[in-house]
């Protein structure tokens, strides 16, 4: 057979060879390093047998394949710490994932003392460097080896795979899990790692199911990665949003409220007013949209007709019991059915398509109290909501229109290269998820396909994630621990205006069904604004900035002028307050500075006397003397243009 390695080169061989053989052929200190393969682009195990042509991978810890076995291998040393110090412990999953891994226990909460003793537990495991072996089980006989082990979690997990599944074990001494790998050849190859920390988390990610303890954790090739990670770590946890939004005063949460349920404070409403006055202004009178303004919630029978009563109930808050109640209403989780009866409402001619609706809606989503973080997963929340309706001939123009939007919106805010674009596709084979024949899901997928190639946007694509009645383009971006969201959303839907029996009139007379575009040009407000704190660090953007300029009188002596000069700057609509405590004037400049001011006027006697500002920017800092008109002028430009101004560094400030 002949095997085509990464460098295109070509080894034979008259004989099946495993991975790692292969590996040790080409060189021991390569053997050494292998974490797993690719064959043909799928990742396998080191075990692996090569028994034909193929093109092969030997990966590194360098390689993220490789560098996630390691980390999964290192989860597995995590589990065998964890039955050693704590033997009543129930072991569940233990994946890697971007930043490390994880690995949830049926357990009592761990504390720091507890994870310092695993650390100190999992260092004896590897340096004893057991090898670890992988071998298969008929399905009987695995369930029967996992109820002798008294993991329960391990059976239930064995009971869901399919009938014809290969049901794998891996063992690393005594300690043995039911695990697909790939894992490395032994312990011996993890060199760094360190245990983050722990939370609680539901089996499955339900919260019907037993609340467990999840372990976190990174490891790395070397003990150098690993310290840098740690320092950027602690760096990251200064610039959640989380934690940031409420120093700043942005928003606040309150038990009695409710979980999910936050408190956009004065300085959070200003920012997430002027996105929505942007965003409206922007749809309305550049992209031809027109409003509406629908009910915050319907009876049973609206959600019935669009399905979500069946494919989405869980998620919906519910007033009401259908079985006592004559009437049943629901909190809307989307704004979609209120404004097909808007369409509805008057007959439209094919003349009349595209009709953009637009609205700010607030919905509401019945998360699971688990998932609750922040601004980014909450219950209710205002989301930049738009329905198109538009003949089938416009859907391809229309739906890249949509894109354009959402990209503008994105690089207006700055955040345009820090996203990606993935196509959600069905699942064929949940169908019960969905309404619609797979002959037009085909067709709607491959259009987005289509669309996006056109487009040249680099995407991937995902089975599951569509909504039940079409797939979407999802856009997606991380936060600052690497978890993902979905940001804006751009759907293709060809199946509703069916249950709806929404029609338009041909051009021969006849009724026609319309497609309809679901979309988002900024998605939810709250989830955006958690975005650009973590993205700059609260130090946003002047035309967002709640509080663009702060005057600073260096005595009472002129606070007349100081008001003159904030009238003039609030009649040409700057966001401007003054500072009138008795404090030193440097005092007044670090504090502004530390609360992230854009732009702070220090106003003295010459100031006064000549009609001028001394200004200090959170930019340049010192930038000299200037007429009050000519300050003007340069930060309403900079409003206006929506620039995102770069702070020089530290050295090169005034």
């Amino acid at each position: 057979m002949k095997i085509t390695l990464k460098d295109g080169s070509v080894k034979e061989y008259g004989e099946s060879k495993s991975v790692y053989d292969i590996a040790l052929d080409i060189s021991e200190g390569l053997a050494r390093a292998a974490c797993c393969g690719r064959i043909n682009g799928r990742v396998v195990d080191l075990r692996t047998v090569v028994s034909e042509d193929c093109e092969l991978t030997i990966c590194t810890a360098d390689d993220e394949d490789g560098l996630r076995t390691l980390r999964h291998t290192t989860s597995h040393v995590l589990a065998e710490a964890v039955k050693n110090l704590f033997p009543d412990a129930k072991v569940t999953i233990g994946p890697s994932i971007d930043t490390g891994f994880y690995y949830d226990f049926d357990h009592a909460p761990f504390s720091r003392e507890d994870l310092d003793a695993l650390e100190a537990e999992m260092k004896k495991i590897i340096k004893k460097g057991a090898k670890i072996e992988r071998f298969t089980l008929p399905r009987e006989e695995a369930i029967r080896f996992m109820e002798e082990k008294g993991e329960p979690y391990k059976v239930e997990l064995i009971r869901d795979l399919p009938e014809d599944a290969e049901i794998s074990f891996y063992s690393q001494g005594d300690f043995v899990d039911l695990c697909a790998g790939p894992h490395l050849m032994s312990t011996k190859g993890i060199k760094a790692f360190k245990l983050t920390s722990s939370s609680g988390a539901y089996w499955r990610g339900k919260s019907d199911n037993a609340m467990l303890q999840r372990i976190y954790g990174t490891a790395f090739p070397k003990k150098e990665q690993l310290e840098e990670y740690l320092a950027y770590w602690a760096t990251v946890k200064d610039r959640d949003h989380n934690k940031l939004g409420r120093e700043m005063e942005l928003f606040t949460t309150v038990d009695v409220v409710g979980q999910g349920l936050p408190l956009l404070l004065p300085k959070g409403t200003k920012i997430i007013m002027k996105l929505q006055r942007w965003i409206e202004d922007l749809e309305d009178k550049e992209w031809g949209y027109v409003r509406t303004k629908t009910p915050l919630m319907a009876k049973s029978d609206l959600y019935k007709i669009s399905g979500h009563w069946d494919h989405y109930k869980e998620g919906m808050f519910v007033l009401g019991d259908e079985e006592k109640d004559k009437e049943v209403m629901a909190l809307r989780p989307m704004t979609c059915p209120f404004q097909y009866y808007c369409y509805k409402n008057s007959q439209h001619s094919y003349r009349d398509l595209p009709i953009r609706y637009g609205e700010t809606s607030t919905l509401f989503r019945n998360e699971d109290s688990g998932e609750m973080h922040g601004l980014t997963r909450v219950r209710q929340f205002t989301i930049s909501e738009g329905h198109l309706i538009v003949r089938p001939d416009q859907m391809v123009e229309e739906f890249k229109g949509c894109l354009a939007l959402a990209k503008y919106c994105l690089e207006t805010l700055g955040v345009g290269g820090d996203v990606t674009y993935r196509l959600s596709k069905w699942d064929p084979n949940n169908r019960e998820k969905y309404i619609g024949d797979a002959e037009t899901w085909e067709y709607t997928q491959g259009s987005i396909r289509r669309v996006l190639q056109e487009l040249s946007i680099p995407f991937y694509e995902a089975d599951g994630e569509a909504a039940f009645y079409g797939p979407k383009v999802d856009i997606q971006a991380k936060n600052v621990y690497g978890k993902e969201d979905t940001m804006i959303t751009i759907q293709w839907d060809a199946l509703i205006a069916e249950q709806f029996d929404m029609y338009y009139i041909d051009e021969n007379g006849e009724k026609k069904r319309p497609y309809i575009i679901h979309r988002t040009s900024i998605g939810c407000y709250e989830r955006t604004l958690a975005w650009l704190i973590e993205k700059y660090e609260g130090k946003f953007p002047t035309w967002l900035c709640p509080e663009q300029v702060r005057i600073l009188p260096i005595s009472e002596k002129f606070m007349d002028y100081a008001e003159q000069v904030r009238k003039e700057l609030a009649a040409n609509d700057v966001d401007v307050t003054v500072d009138v405590r008795s404090e030193k004037i440097g005092f007044k400049i670090r504090e502004a500075r530390m609360q992230r001011v854009p732009y702070m006027l220090i106003l003295g006697q010459k100031e006064a006397e000549e009609g001028i500002v001394s200004v200090r920017s959170r930019f340049a800092g010192d930038e000299g003397q200037k007429p009050l008109a000519q300050f003007i002028e340069q930060i309403c430009k900079e409003i206006r243009t929506k620039e995102i101004r770069k702070e020089l560094p530290q050295e090169d400030r005034k």
